[in-house]
């Protein structure tokens, strides 16, 4: 399979999994609550998220950086609103 052909899978799974937790979110905008989203799973994804970072830096891969760049943002944003609403 030729290189271009490869790097459509990365980009198309990269706008999958990170266009994923818009839903989430979204909700938690609106709803202002986040209660159901667990803590430590958040931490620990953002962790995860953060050495794909790496991981894609390192290997220079633009679908793993992007892809990750905005999951982590997301779900960052997911985790802030968590704590805020929470303080409410």
């Amino acid at each position: 399979m030729h290189s271009s052909n490869i790097e459509f899978f990365g980009y198309f799974a990269a706008i999958l999994t990170t266009a994923a937790f818009l839903p989430q979110l979204i909700k938690t905008l609106k709803t202002k609550k986040a209660e159901d989203v667990s803590l430590v799973t958040l931490i620990m994804f953002l962790c995860g998220v953060f050495f794909w970072i790496i991981y894609g830096y390192k290997i220079s891969s633009l679908p793993i950086l992007i892809a990750n760049i905005i999951t982590f943002t997301l779900n960052f944003l997911i985790l802030f609103s968590k704590i805020y609403y929470a303080r409410k």
